[in-house]
């Protein structure tokens, strides 16, 4: 007898206008192979995917119009879509759901860069690929890069001492891996786990894993932190002599004008570090490394350096070589930060369950205590905060120029200069784990909440006959509301994983 999904406790009896009648697991199988034959069908593009297409698979964008030879690889791009096959991989053991992953997994190796990362998107366009410096052709074979040569000197003519960070003064263009939003971590994080699932049996995605690995710990500077960008392979690591390991301080005063330079040198902006951190725990997970917990523990090291002193101990989005709050873009002044210090105060916690090392909790109430004497009327936080004076910053767009102000009335659109406050949740999870055994931290990463009978009922019906969730919405860079819809890669991650719960099987 099939079992339904009450009897196997993922939820309740279906009401309203929904069938008496449970999915079964042989429904949600059934729709899962249908949803991930369609993606990787129809909807990739050589392998990989981009944020939405349009339903009739013509029109695609990822954070910017995407053309039929384009693929995105910051989330929920292809790195997201193929970690969703390798979820239906698990639950199903369906080798279309692997040959999905693989597929998803080989168009990353061939973006990656020389850097040994990767750049927010791949194309595969043959004339357009000769700008980029792709360790491989479109059809995957090794490729010679060879990197332009340029005598580096200073604005004043000078020239720089021999060092890694050169690409500050002169970026190689076309070969820039970024950390930014999770791009190159993201990937990263995807091979290795295809290359655990695939047994480390496939050479190309076993080395690509590997190269990227080896990148991102040569390029961690000194004191544990990175920046968000580098354009060549860091052969030789950034040296303590021209990074020097610093506590973070408060400048005396900051320039309300942007100096039109955001290269500063250690980046916590759009959780960088965290996402460092899980793919420096899951490579020592997968490969037993022990260079890859190092990592981690430099890295925690550095977010306690980092800690800015009071009265205001939290963090800053970027940091000078003198460790001080530094300009990144135009709407990123030195400042202290109320979204980020969230960000990391959640770091410190992961890295306290991997490692039971009390040193990276010791910053956690000051910073807290902190946050809360600055949230704002209504309980959220501003995503800056003067140095000295703690008043939050916003910024005005006029003529097309950001302008710093302290008034709220007039705040510039699309960014998050108020964010909203999660210093109840991150309180509880540090008072949980200071009660808790060292010997029962388990650093393995929590299951997800089974879904109700009645979600997985409504993901089923929702899929159209090709086996396509398709959503009525606009396509923000294309700026229109195609007739035939939206199919959105969030929204088939999100699904697929619903299904895979339902099967029963899935990690």
């Amino acid at each position: 007898m099939v079992r339904n999904l009450f009897a196997i406790g993922l939820g309740v009896l279906l009401v309203g206008t929904l069938s008496a009648a449970e999915p079964t697991r042989d429904d949600a199988n059934a729709a899962l192979l249908k949803a991930v034959t369609f993606f990787h069908q129809h909807v990739a593009r050589h392998g990989g995917y981009v944020y939405a297409s349009s339903g009739d698979l013509k029109l695609r964008e990822g954070e910017g119009v995407a053309g039929p030879d384009v693929i995105w690889v910051q989330p929920p791009g292809t790195p997201a879509v193929g970690e969703a096959f390798l979820t239906a991989y698990s639950a199903t053991n369906d080798p279309r759901c692997l040959a999905a992953a693989r597929d998803a997994g080989q168009a990353l190796v061939r973006g990656q860069l020389q850097s040994g990362g990767w750049h927010y998107s791949i194309t595969f366009n043959e004339q357009d690929r000769a700008e980029h410096f792709y360790r491989t052709d479109v059809a995957g074979k090794p490729r010679t890069v060879e990197l332009p040569k340029k005598k580096v000197v200073d604005k004043n003519g000078q020239p720089l001492p021999a060092g890694w960070d050169t690409w500050k003064n002169f970026r190689i263009r076309g070969n820039q891996t970024t950390l930014d939003d999770d791009t190159t971590q993201a990937a990263t994080r995807f091979l290795c786990r295809l290359d655990r699932t695939l047994e480390f049996k496939d050479a190309t995605i076993h080395e690509a894993a590997l190269y990227a690995l080896k990148s991102l710990l040569a390029a961690q500077y000194p004191n544990g932190g990175w920046s968000a960008n580098y354009d060549r392979f860091p052969a030789t690591p950034p040296s303590e002599r021209d990074y020097p390991v610093l506590p973070a301080s408060l400048p005396e005063s900051w320039s309300q004008t942007w100096p039109k330079d955001f290269t500063g040198c250690y980046v916590t902006n759009d959780d960088l570090m965290r996402d460092m951190l899980e793919t420096l725990f899951l490579a020592h997970e997968i490969y037993g490394d022990e260079q890859y917990l190092q990592a981690a523990r430099r890295a925690g090291d550095f977010l306690i350096l980092a800690q800015l002193p009071d009265p205001q101990p939290a963090w800053a989005q970027q940091y000078d070589k003198q460790m001080q709050p530094c300009w990144s873009r135009a709407f990123e002044p030195p400042a202290v930060t109320g979204g980020e210090s969230q960000g990391i105060i959640a770091a410190l916690l992961l890295l306290y369950r991997h490692t039971g090392e009390p040193k990276y909790l010791k910053p956690i109430p000051r910073a807290i205590a902190y946050l809360r004497k600055s949230q704002l009327p209504g309980g959220k936080l501003a995503r800056f905060y003067e140095v000295q004076t703690n008043r939050p910053i916003y910024f005005t767009r006029a003529s097309g120029k950001h302008e710093p102000t302290y008034a709220d009335d007039d705040i510039a659109t699309g960014y998050g200069y108020v964010v909203d406050a999660r210093l109840d949740a991150l309180e509880k999870q540090y008072e949980s784990l200071l009660k808790t055994p060292r010997d029962k931290l388990l650093p393995t990463r929590g299951k997800p909440s089974a879904p109700s009978a009645a979600v997985v009922a409504r993901v089923i019906k929702s899929l159209d006959d090709r086996g396509a969730w398709v959503e009525h919405r606009r396509l923000p860079h294309h700026k229109i509301e195609p007739a035939s819809g939206v199919i959105d890669s969030a929204t088939f991650i999100k699904n697929v994983r619903v299904l895979s719960h339902a099967v029963g099987n899935d990690e």
